[in-house]
């Protein structure tokens, strides 16, 4: 039971305290002890969906960290990671930590300086990459003490072969060896102010994780069951990502993995899954692509009041439920508008896990609406992920949730979230001033977020650094503003400037292809360079109406006086991070003429 405490601070009992021997590979060990025909893992092979079983996956863990073994790995040497999402990613992870070294994930989009400085900072010995391409990047980084490199599209029976000459019995003996306080994974933070830290990432923090999460109120009985089918998409170095799928091996559900997002729709409809794990960046694409084909089937006025309906819907479940009334009405809209939301996620979904950025009350209403209850929460890399988590029982859409079992929240100077629990960092990778920053007197860990605690559900404003104060002293929190902007069809990623400046201005993106949608509707040239059309008149007015919709649910001190649009979108690994975050400092340095260009007093309001 969730409880306040004297500090102010809200604290929810631990469910599990972890012994000091254990570490994060004794899930596998014991499915396939006392599970071990479950079909654990979904491979596509050759088109084809085809199930790995518990002891399946366990005997492969254990022939390939014999493999690295072989070739000399010790323990705590560090191994990188670098591949999307796929199968040989959480089986070349599990080795390392059986063969009791450290991975060090690295998102397969990194370039070859950022590769660079992460196998140069925590000090890589070998990596596992998933192709040539990846393979060139790496040898592009030119780190000479990374000597050994494997490449999982070769299928990894090299390792596996050198592997056959260590007895079992040794590969069980390193397993054991490293206990809750020993370090499996250094996770380094996505880099929106600057330089990406080490985080200092222990068993006993991954075991608290995985564990807590899974005891949480209803998660085991309604979320991830042994019938849950959870298909990963999510690049795996996020740590959001790589909880979740521990946490799904943990309770017995069935984990599968694709990273081809373009055709992420067919793929939903070939697994069919039970459970999405998403950014909210994916909800938001999958609401406006149903909103424009609606549109574009000149049924826009059915969507709206499809739309409308969903959102009053969720919101009377948390004030004694739907009346009659709205009730025939959203089974009336269930079957011409949720029905097919639901069918382009496969059909079978009924909870999703959001985060990694907000989600917001607006999105979150109308997913539940529709007939998908999205389950928020929110965390850091320091925290292992999830701090605090709405449940299916107790959810408050808006915020990211109670803590979770074993976490402590409170909000400290400046509206500071500060926590405390098992599933905290040991610090980061040689940076003992910052790691001393980061913890205040009594040991709370500064999380950088600004918040709120109602009766012990957490609501996130924003980021301290990211707060504007515009020139006449107005506190401005830009997110709930760029939130409503994106609900734009057109409109991609949005970002609010105005910090010592006498009003609030917004850069624009817009999304490339609804783009090529608007142009043809519109006669304009498909091959329109955005640098060009940007000015145009009629596209102009449909974002100013936009932004006017937007600053209806503001202040006039608060709204968009001016924007501009951008003459491309934000990329991966420039303006946004690999979890689809704006890095605002980035884009307020790259971007510096747009943002001059907001104040200049020779320009008219748009």
């Amino acid at each position: 039971m969730e409880e306040p405490s004297d500090s102010g601070a809200w604290r929810t009992p631990a469910k599990y305290v972890t012994s000091p021997h254990m570490n994060a590979t004794d899930d596998i060990v014991d499915n396939a002890l006392h599970r071990p025909d479950r079909e654990a893992f979904a491979r596509k092979v050759d088109g084809v969906w085809r199930t790995v079983t518990s002891r399946e996956f366990a005997d492969e863990v254990r022939a390939l960290a014999a493999g690295l073994m072989a070739t000399g790995i010790a323990p705590g040497d560090r191994i990188a990671l670098m591949a999307a999402s796929r199968y040989e990613w959480m089986l070349c992870d599990f080795a390392i930590w059986t063969a009791a070294a450290v991975s060090v994930p690295v998102y397969e989009t990194s370039s070859p300086v950022q590769v660079a400085w992460i196998l140069r900072d925590s000090g890589a010995v070998a990596a596992f990459v998933e192709d040539e391409g990846r393979e060139r990047v790496l040898a592009e980084a030119g780190v000479a003490a990374v000597g050994q490199v494997w490449r999982m599209d070769e299928g990894l029976g090299h390792l596996v072969e050198l592997g056959r000459s260590v007895p079992p019995e040794r590969v069980e003996r390193r397993r054991r060896a490293v206990g809750a306080d020993g370090l499996a994974t250094i996770v380094y933070t996505s880099g929106t102010t600057g330089t990406p830290r080490g985080c200092l990432i222990s068993h006993g923090n991954l075991v608290a994780e995985v564990r807590n999460v899974a005891l949480a109120d209803g998660i085991g009985e309604k979320v991830l069951t042994e019938h849950t089918m959870i298909l990963m998409f999510l690049p795996p170095a996020h740590v959001l990502a790589r909880v979740v799928g521990l946490a799904a091996v943990h309770n017995g559900a069935q984990v599968a993995h694709t990273s081809d997002l373009k055709n992420l729709p067919t793929e939903l409809r070939s697994y069919r899954p039970t459970l999405l794990l998403a950014v909210p960046r994916v909800f938001e694409k999958l609401r406006n692509t149903a909103q424009r084909t609606a549109v574009e089937g000149g049924h826009a006025r059915l969507f709206r009041a499809a739309e409308a309906t969903a959102v009053a819907y969720s919101k009377s479940l948390d004030h004694g439920g739907p009346g009659l009334w709205l009730r025939g009405r959203r089974r009336v809209f269930d079957r011409l508008v949720f029905r097919k939301l639901r069918a382009a996620l496969g059909g079978r979904v009924a909870y999703a896990c959001s985060g990694g950025a907000p989600l917001g009350a607006r999105l979150g209403h109308f997913w539940r609406g529709a007939g998908v209850t999205v389950l928020e929460g929110w965390g850091l890399t320091e925290t292992t992920s999830g701090v605090t988590l709405n449940l299916p029982a107790a959810q408050r859409v808006g915020s990211v949730g109670r803590p979770l079992p074993g976490c402590a929240v409170r909000i400290g100077p400046g509206d500071e979230v500060l926590v405390k629990g098992p599933n905290v960092f040991g610090g980061y990778l040689h940076d003992k001033q910052a790691t001393d920053e980061a913890f205040d007197s009594d040991g709370w860990f500064r999380t950088g977020d600004v918040g709120e605690l109602d009766d012990g559900y957490l609501t996130i404003t924003g980021r301290k650094k990211d707060l504007i104060i515009t020139a006449v002293g107005k506190n401005v929190a830009p997110a709930p503003l760029e939130d409503r902007l994106r609900a734009h069809w057109l409109i991609d990623q949005c970002v609010l400037v105005g910090d010592q400046r006498p009003y609030i201005g917004a850069l624009i993106t817009l999304d490339p292809e609804f783009l090529t949608r608007w142009k043809l509707e519109h006669g304009r040239p498909r091959a329109a360079d955005i640098k060009e059309i940007r000015h145009d008149p009629e596209l102009r007015s449909a974002i100013q109406a936009a932004v006017d919709e937007a600053n209806r649910t503001v202040s006039a001190a608060e709204s968009i006086r001016r924007f501009r649009i951008l003459s491309r979108a934000f990329v991966v690994g420039e303006e946004l991070t690999h979890s689809q975050k704006v890095r605002r400092g980035y884009v307020v340095t790259k971007f510096a003429a747009d943002i001059e260009a907001l104040y200049a007093p020779d320009r008219p309001k748009a």
